[in-house]
């Protein structure tokens, strides 16, 4: 088997194991990198549920951030959203790298798939796709006391303090999306399509793949 035929295998049994690719061209080596499904942290949901594994993602993002060979990262979301934990430190993780990166919402970037969407440096949506923005959900059983609504409120903060903080859209906006009453049925939050998500500045552009890898290659280009 030659050399390109090895690469070739390696670059198919990432996809297939976890969800990432490798693109080169004649403008550079870059990562690509898909977060589906749901977002699983410390507890391992059914094998009947299309899930993202934090402990995949992570080990690839530091090796992407210190490969000599990747000039830069393409982030794809499509995902319901997920373990909150687990989502905020994919998403620091991804707004403290160096190198380009950019992320491309498609089909949906719900929950804690918003604060996904945000942490890179230059962010894409497709028209289609949509962003559910909601207070924190926690199943099982919950202790109903003061320190259990304490802890709700602290964790909704970093949530916005941080969508705010790697995006345009203000605190306040963020959180009055948060509560809004009378949009979803039976629930508290609100539902964005693309343009919305662009005009609240939630998101930087709309766009498709063309547009978020044109994107990359700049950023390479200036960085």
């Amino acid at each position: 088997m030659s050399n390109k035929e090895k690469k070739e295998n390696e670059n198919s049994e990432k996809v297939i194991e976890l969800g990432s690719s490798e693109i080169k061209n004649k403008r550079g080596k870059f990562s690509c990198i898909t977060i589906i499904g749901q977002i699983e942290g410390h507890s391992v949901l059914s094998p009947q549920v299309k899930t993202t594994k934090y402990e995949h993602i992570i080990p690839q993002l530091v090796a992407v951030e210190e490969s000599d060979d990747i000039d830069g990262l393409l982030i794809i979301l499509n995902t319901v959203g997920g373990d909150v934990e687990a989502g905020l430190a994919i998403s620091e993780m991804i707004s403290s790298m160096k190198k380009p990166t950019v992320s491309l919402v498609l089909g949906g970037g719900h929950s804690i798939g918003v604060p996904l969407a945000v942490a890179s440096k230059y962010s894409f949506i497709v028209p289609s796709a949509s962003m559910t923005i909601h207070p924190v959900r926690i199943s099982g059983t919950v202790i109903g006391s003061s320190q259990t609504f304490s802890y709700f409120e602290r964790l909704q903060d970093r949530i916005v303090k941080y969508v705010s903080k790697n995006s345009k859209i203000s605190e306040e906006e963020f959180s009055s999306l948060m509560f809004r009453v009378g949009e979803i049925s039976n629930d508290v939050g609100s539902i964005l399509y693309g343009d919305e998500a662009v005009s609240k500045g939630l998101i930087d552009e709309i766009g498709g793949i063309s547009q978020a890898m044109n994107k990359l290659y700049s950023m390479k280009k200036n960085n």
